[in-house]
């Protein structure tokens, strides 16, 4: 008998090439509770920009975009196969805080889960993150700071809003409706890929003044702080390479003019950063 590591593998590379499959096997792992809620969104949006299109597909999908989606798949696949009896021992630290979940639901345990996930997928595919195009690879860290942000908000809202932390466990719950400002990206970014002739400039430029609040008003000033929470839930080695000089750094170089230029500093992002400041 194969263990629940190789099982899971084997069912994700039989899927891999099928937008629809993915989407079944990635909802069959709720059996119908909310908690898919968020990451289900975050797939069509996928989906929807072809980056999970099979590498000979017309256009053909992101390789980095696949491996990530696989990883997660795989780790949830693997969690749940155990928890029915598979033979086979956790593989990795995120397959064991799927675990976790699954044996006593929480937003906190889906975060931690989720993200380990998320992270793994990016620590081990930083090679194949090299060959996208500059805007995509911002992309990818803007995803990254969204979805540790999240995180925070239910697990140290004071860190995420300042003053109005009691707000932080209802706004990042993974199951409502509203987590989805916090991590659907079709508000912030094309749904198209490849993003062909656009800068990061373009990107930033084009954001509407909520998703730039955000990012830059809410988010970029607790960068340091955000990534050190990660580092210490999680509890996987190597997010302290993600960040750098206190900027966003995975497949990137962290220049400040990225995230703090003139177009992030408009009236409403300024206005945002004060009112969420953490006071003394």
């Amino acid at each position: 008998m194969i263990d629940a590591a190789h099982a899971a593998a084997l069912r994700v590379r039989r899927i891999a090439d099928g937008a629809a499959a993915r989407m079944r096997l990635a909802a069959d792992f709720y059996a119908g509770d909310r908690y898919g809620r968020a990451e289900l969104s975050f797939l069509r949006w996928e989906i929807a920009r072809g980056v999970l299109n099979p590498p000979n597909g017309d256009p053909p999908g992101s390789p980095w975009w696949r491996a990530v989606n696989d990883r997660l798949l795989c780790d949830k696949t693997e969690a749940s196969l155990l928890a029915d009896g598979h033979y086979g021992e956790p593989s990795s630290r995120s397959v064991l805080l799927w675990g976790e979940f699954l044996h006593k639901p929480s937003p906190a345990a889906w975060y931690r889960a989720h993200n380990a996930s998320v992270v793994t997928g990016y620590l081990q595919n930083s090679t194949l993150a090299l060959s996208e195009l500059p805007a995509e690879r911002f992309m990818m860290n803007v995803a990254l700071v969204r979805v540790l942000y999240a995180h925070a908000l239910v697990a140290r809202p004071r860190l995420a809003l300042g003053p109005f932390a009691p707000l932080g466990r209802l706004l990042g719950d993974p199951r409502s409706g509203t987590v989805g400002f916090f991590l659907d990206l079709r508000r912030a970014f094309p749904e198209r890929y490849p993003l062909r002739g656009l800068r990061v400039e373009d990107l930033v430029a084009a954001e509407g003044p909520l998703p730039r609040a955000l990012d830059y008003g809410i988010i970029v000033p607790r960068l340091v702080p955000l990534y050190e929470f990660a580092a210490g839930s999680l509890g996987l080695p190597g997010i302290e390479d993600l960040i750098s000089d206190g900027l966003p750094c995975y497949a990137w170089p962290p220049r400040r003019s990225d995230w703090h230029n003139v177009s992030t500093r408009r009236l409403t992002t300024r206005l945002t950063a004060y009112a969420v400041k953490p006071r003394p």
